[in-house]
Order: structure tokens, then sequence, then C-alpha cells
């Protein structure tokens, strides 16, 4: 007798558990919550899981950072921007778990799309709690976090040889947060990376330099590494402070700092030649 082959396994029954394995090949049931990591904006990039989830997706809720190209991938869906953006009105977090919950009692096959991976500096995780609490179904799919593509597409590579054997991220959002793990570093012991650290720059070199980081300690700010608009900075901490923004348009940045940084000079010029990417531009003030 020939063996029947197996049916993909169902997201679990049980209210406000977590789905758990690739989730290739299966199908959410309606009523149910995806958390889909965006990555850092170019749709190629996306996990193959999370463009199944948006083509299948009744309501979408993406944040403000998300690529235009990301979203459309949800066409049957109802999309709705509930972003946050520094110095602008935005939809409140609790108001956002509202929405999760209302949108899947009700029966729809709900996605929070978020840029980067939802469980890096995304909230993702408060909002699977409140799914989870609710008796919510919901599965969390990774997406690649801007910590590491960022510095990635920009010629920067987080751990090298000689240079760094390992690396720290912290949010730049609030000095009181990332004070206390700068200060904690040991000079040139890791490579230091900040999202969302432009508008307190100043701070983070500051608390770097209080703690005995070399002002000659190599720095970058790089922006919309994915799109014709990649701007990156190249400097020092001791500079980073005072550095411009790298665009004109006041776009979001990834704040690295050192010695892998140095590595940008040879490799960012093989990324754009491998992907022909003419528009980028970049400059150094070292």
């Amino acid at each position: 007798m020939r063996p029947r082959p197996q049916q993909p396994a169902a997201p679990p029954s049980r209210p406000g558990a977590a789905v758990t394995g690739d989730g290739r090949g299966s199908d959410p049931t309606p009523g149910f919550v995806s958390l889909v990591g965006a990555g850092p904006g170019d749709p190629d990039l996306l996990t193959v899981q999370a463009v199944d989830r948006l083509r299948k997706a009744d309501l979408v809720l993406y944040d403000a950072l998300v690529a235009p190209d990301v979203v459309a991938l949800a066409s049957r869906a109802q999309r709705f921007c509930v972003g946050k953006r520094a110095g602008r009105r935005s939809v409140r977090q609790n108001t956002i778990i509202r929405l999760l919950v209302r949108a899947a009692r009700r029966g729809r096959r709900v996605v929070r799309l978020k840029g980067g991976d939802p469980y890096v500096l995304g909230r993702g995780g408060e909002e699977a709690l409140a799914l989870r609490s609710a008796g919510i179904r919901f599965e969390v799919v990774p997406g690649l976090t801007t910590a590491v593509t960022a510095p990635a597409l920009a010629g920067i590579p987080l751990t090298h040889r000689s240079l760094a054997s390992g690396f720290a991220v912290v949010s730049g959002h609030d000095e009181s947060s990332f004070r206390p793990v700068l200060s904690a570093l040991s000079p040139g012991s890791l490579t230091v990376v900040v999202l969302m650290g432009l508008a307190r720059r100043a701070a983070v070199a500051a608390c770097l330099l209080d703690r005995g980081w070399p002002a000659d300690t190599a720095a970058a700010i790089v922006c919309a590494t994915v799109s014709p608009r990649t701007r990156a900075w190249i400097g020092t901490l001791g500079q980073l402070g005072t550095a411009p923004h790298p665009a004109a348009d006041g776009a979001p940045g990834t704040i690295v700092i050192g010695g892998v940084v140095d590595l940008h000079a040879v490799l960012d010029e093989t990324n754009r030649d491998a992907a022909g990417a003419a528009a980028r531009e970049s400059w150094s003030s070292r």
C-alpha cells in the first residue's frame, strides 16, 4: 500500500498561541494575525512566507517606513498606515492593538507589517502579548532587521576578524535607554549600531567619548540603503555629533561606530559595481 501524502500542519487551535515552524504551505485561517517583518524595503529581500501572507491578507496595518512596493503586494487587502514618525502625529499603540483584535474577531486575515524585523525595536513583542491575552491566534514572520542590512548594503560588515567579534544594537530614541548600554561598553570592544538615533547622534557620540572611546574611531550614518536615494556619511566618532544629515529629505538613518566602518571604502564600491546602482552617493569627511 502506498503511503498517503502528509498534509501541511494547520495553525494551532489553542487561542492566543503563536504558530511555529516555517509556515510555508500552511494557510492562515480567518481570524488570524501575522506579525510580518518587511525587511529594509526591497521586495526582493522579503521572505517567501511574508509575500504569501501579504497576498492573502484581508487587512494590512503597516508602519510609516515600509516601502510602497512592499505594501502593494497586498493587492486584495484594505491597507492603512499606522506608523510612527518622530515629531509627527501618529496612531497610538493601544489603538493599533484594538484594531488588530477587532479585525481578527471579525474573521479577517490581518497582517501587521513592520519595517525590519517585528521583534527588533518594533514593539512586536508588545503586540504579540496583547494578542495572546485577547485570545487571538497569531504568528510571527521574521524579517531582515535594518540593524544588519543597512550596514551590509553600505559595505560595512558588523563583525570582522581582528576588528570586531560582535555588535550591540540600541535604540537612539531616548538617551535614558541607550546611555546605560553604551556606558558599559569598553572602547572598541564591539561594533555599535544605533537605530532611530540621528536626532541624538551628539549624545551618542558624547556617551562613547566619555567612556574612553578614541575620537578617531570610524563612524558612519547610512540612509535609504535599498533605494536610489541611498546616502552615507563616513567620518569619525569625534565628528559624529556635528555630522550633517546625509539625506536632504531627512530620511531615517542607521549609525554604525567601530573599526569595521573602514571597510566601507572597499566593500561599498564592490556593492555598487555588482548592483549597478549608479545613483548611490557617499562622501567622506575623514
